[in-house]
């Protein structure tokens, strides 16, 4: 076994290599950019080198600087994570030559399936059920359009040399194609170094499921169940569970022994995912094989009990596996929420800035039979640069049924907390909160289907306009009783628009909060003091957990997917509030502002241009990812306020029409 491990990676998974290197009695070595200085993984590790600028090209990437940091720490393995060099078949042989150990496949392997087009051809020679699409290379948008016109629309257009959703997109007629071809081009050379495109079918109202696979260099290859992915947006997973609801016994089987017979097809010898795409009717395909650990491990992780990262480690020791299928099997239900810095009410777009407030729920078993776990590669006040992927944190949470895993992970939603960036902690509660989701009727198009028009939050329900109304007064209560201590209050609060007498009884085994529908409500076990982001209570025996932003006449109260401006007012000033006339907000039709902040690609309009609604105007790349803005209506270009090259903030007019 090795005695000293080098992690080429960063965040979120070089926590999680170390968590695991500690328990098995190995030293770490935390390569770092300037950007991850003060990380929590160069704190965590037993030794630290420096690598180089924040961008990955300068330090992550740079296969030389890592095997410098291996010579100079004296490492005997390298474990590279996810992204980065993970799946650079080049890095691994270099390695290899050098008498350094890759955690990881072997190679060849990576050389096999790294490629999307090679990976398809040794997936159909294996058995492997494979979906319709040009393998060949294209190098034309008018190709492009003539094979997709062959292959017939909807059609996907992919990087191959692509991951992590970025270098896809899905054209669904010829204009797209042409837009959509240059597009993944441009990802794919900036992301992977390398433009490669090919098309496959893309199947409607599909389902995203992978099974994941454990090899070790004796020619030993286990499955370990799968994971459903189909929750995504842009191509990338946002809630991962394992298993799916979608498949049963036969099904299951079926796919597990073909990830199986392909990963046994190219000599496969470490932890790896085999990608499919399902039907509805449990049919599916081949889509890829990832050649390194998936973000979405630790669901797999807590029904199998395997820790995934060990096997890794064991088997480029050159152990073998302490276990065979018959070994293996499925205990309960897991549910990953990947909590990322982006803001889901302006369509996803990342965010970035300092993490002011980070407060995680409890990790380990709950009263309630779950178990949460949350693996976060940031503290409270570090920073979300830009230069690397938004995410926070993966939630996850295990129960011994779906039904209790869905009701733990929206609790664990509940209790989180983050301030100082935009953050998805509202989207995810709304999708826990859905009964669609709860019924496990996924398809990778539910965003879109359920949020057509983008993410607003929800409209609260019976049960959290009460917590509101009873959070707000017992806020109010406290604030007022500093100054005075009467046994009663009586105020008007306004909740979405509505008016509603509100008066309390302080004292006995709780607050109690009397509506003047003539019901009354019992607040216990109450934790708040002025100053805190969350109330955290009990409400007719629910527990809750709600985050509050004081204003002067009231709060904004957020209960998971619903936020509302609450205010507590005496009787006479509820009656000028009846009175005041509606803002109305200003109007920024004739802008067009920055959705985000990030860097400008190009600019594709002077001032005097006529545009067409749905023109694409200019493009912004954020988090390695290239964004599209679109003019909104037909105008006149009346001034352009950036150029390419340009670093914006997120608001900052980029266009103004005449």
């Amino acid at each position: 076994m090795f005695s000293k491990i080098l992690i080429a990676n960063r965040g979120e998974i070089a926590v999680r290599i170390i968590k695991t290197c500690r328990r098995m009695g190995i030293a770490t070595v935390q390569v770092y950019s300037e950007a991850d200085a003060d990380s929590l993984a160069v704190e965590m590790a037993d030794e630290a080198i420096f690598i180089g600028p924040a961008p990955a090209s300068d330090s992550y990437l740079v296969a030389d600087k890592i095997i410098d940091a291996v010579r100079q720490s004296g490492a005997e393995a390298v474990h590279p994570g996810f992204g980065f060099l993970s799946e650079n078949a080049g890095f691994a042989r270099r390695l290899r030559d050098e008498g350094i150990a890759f955690i990881g496949p072997n190679p060849e392997a990576i050389e096999a399936m790294g490629d999307k087009i090679t990976s398809k051809r040794f997936a159909a020679d294996a058995g492997v059920n494979t979906v319709p699409g040009h393998m060949g290379l294209i190098e034309t948008p008018q190709e492009a359009v003539t094979i997709a016109r062959e292959i017939g629309y909807p059609v996907m257009i992919k990087a191959s040399a692509g991951g992590g959703g970025k270098g896809i997109r899905v054209a669904h007629s010829d204009a797209d194609m042409a837009d959509g071809f240059a597009a993944v081009k441009a990802e794919a050379r900036n992301a992977f170094g390398d433009d490669r495109v090919f098309l496959e079918k893309f199947i409607v109202s599909p389902r995203h499921i992978e099974i994941q696979v454990l090899g070790d260099k004796h020619g030993h290859v286990v499955h370990l169940f799968e994971r459903e992915c189909s929750i995504q947006r842009r191509n990338q997973k946002v809630i991962e569970e394992a298993p799916s609801p979608l498949l049963d016994e036969e099904s299951r089987m079926a796919m597990g022994e073909q990830a199986v017979a392909l990963a046994r097809a190219v000599n496969y010898d470490s932890a790896g995912t085999v990608e499919f795409v399902a039907g509805q009717d449990k049919s599916f395909y081949f889509l890829e094989m990832n050649t390194r650990i998936q973000v979405e491990h630790p669901v797999t992780e807590l029904i199998t009990g395997v820790d995934l990262i060990e096997q890794m480690i064991r088997s480029a020791a050159s152990e073998e596996l302490a276990f065979n299928q018959a070994d293996l099997s499925i205990n309960g239900w897991a549910i990953e929420s990947r909590i990322y810095a982006e803001d889901p009410y302006r369509g996803f777009l990342p965010s970035i800035g300092r993490l002011s407030r980070y407060r995680k729920p409890d990790e380990g078993e709950r009263a309630d039979g779950t178990v949460v776990r949350n693996d976060s590669g940031v503290r409270e006040g570090d920073e979300i640069s830009m230069f690397y992927d938004p995410m926070i944190a993966k939630l996850c949470v295990w129960g011994p049924d779906r039904a209790a895993a869905v009701a733990g992970m929206a609790q664990a939603l509940e209790e989180t907390h983050l301030e100082g960036v935009g953050q998805n902690l509202p989207f995810l509660s709304a999708v826990m909160d859905q009964a669609r989701f709860q019924s496990g009727r996924l398809a990778t198009s539910y965003i879109a289907d359920e949020f057509p028009d983008g993410f607003h939050g929800l409209e609260p329900d019976g049960f959290q306009t009460d917590v509101m109304i009873a959070s707000a007064a017992m806020m109010h209560a406290f604030q007022s009783a500093r100054t005075d201590a009467p046994d009663r209050f009586e105020w008007v609060v306004l909740i979405n628009g509505i008016a509603r007498t509100v008066s309390l009884d302080l004292g006995g085994q709780g607050l109690g909060v009397r509506l003047d529908d003539r019901r009354t409500l019992l607040m216990t076990d109450a934790d708040w003091r002025p100053g805190q982001p969350q109330l955290s209570a009990v409400l007719d025996g629910r527990p809750f957990t709600v985050e509050v932003k004081p204003r002067p006449d009231g709060y904004v109260i957020r209960h998971r997917a619903a936020r509302e401006r609450v205010r507590v007012l005496s009787p006479e000033v509820a009656g000028f509030y009846a009175r005041l006339p509606e803002r109305k907000p200003p109007d920024m039709g004739k802008m067009i502002i920055s959705p985000m902040p990030g860097l400008m690609v190009s600019v594709d309009v002077a001032a005097g241009d006529e545009v067409k609604a749905g023109q694409a105007v200019a493009v912004i790349e954020a988090m390695k990812m290239q964004n599209i803005i679109r003019a909104e209506r037909d105008a006149t270009v009346k001034s352009v306020g950036v150029k390419a090259g340009d670093s914006v903030a997120a608001d900052d007019v980029l266009i103004e029409f005449a």
